[in-house]
């Protein structure tokens, strides 16, 4: 793998989404303060299915383990979950999973009339610019991500 790659490359592993299996937790009837503590009653409202929520094409959604900091910017690190719908329409700004060249990367989309970049969220690496002669398609947007804490 040579630099160009390695620095293009930050998607380590592609899982389709499953929701035949439920994943639901008790919710919370009261919102939980960022800032001064709130004496809030707190009691379950109900049940939560992170698939209802996250999900919303099974067909079309996938998770992706990130690999690398080149969206450390966007808030996107090493390590992190994203959830990919392969159905929502890619817009100038959006968060996309690429494939340029045979590699998956996930980059900012940028679009200034006919002129379309991939653009990294990290200033030590470079910007894709796509050119006619470029390989590459959207394979997909990124609606949610997770980390662990």
């Amino acid at each position: 793998m040579n630099e160009t790659t390695k620095k293009l490359s930050n998607i380590s592993a592609i899982y389709r989404a499953d929701t035949t299996t439920k994943f639901s937790r008790p919710v919370l009837s009261s919102r939980v303060s960022a800032g001064f503590p709130s004496p809030a009653e707190h009691y379950i409202a109900g049940r939560l299915d992170l698939n209802q929520h996250v999900v919303k094409r099974p067909t079309s959604t996938f998770f992706i383990y990130v690999e690398g900091d080149s969206m450390s910017g966007e808030n996107i690190h090493d390590g992190d979950v994203l959830v990919v719908d392969r159905v929502e329409e890619p817009r100038h700004g959006s968060i996309i999973v690429a494939r340029v060249n045979q590699e998956h990367t996930v980059k900012k989309l940028f679009i200034q009339g006919n002129y379309v970049k991939l653009c990294a969220a990290n200033p030590d690496y470079p910007d894709i610019e796509i050119t006619d002669e470029t390989d590459w398609e959207v394979w997909g947007c990124v609606t949610y991500s997770f980390r662990k804490h």
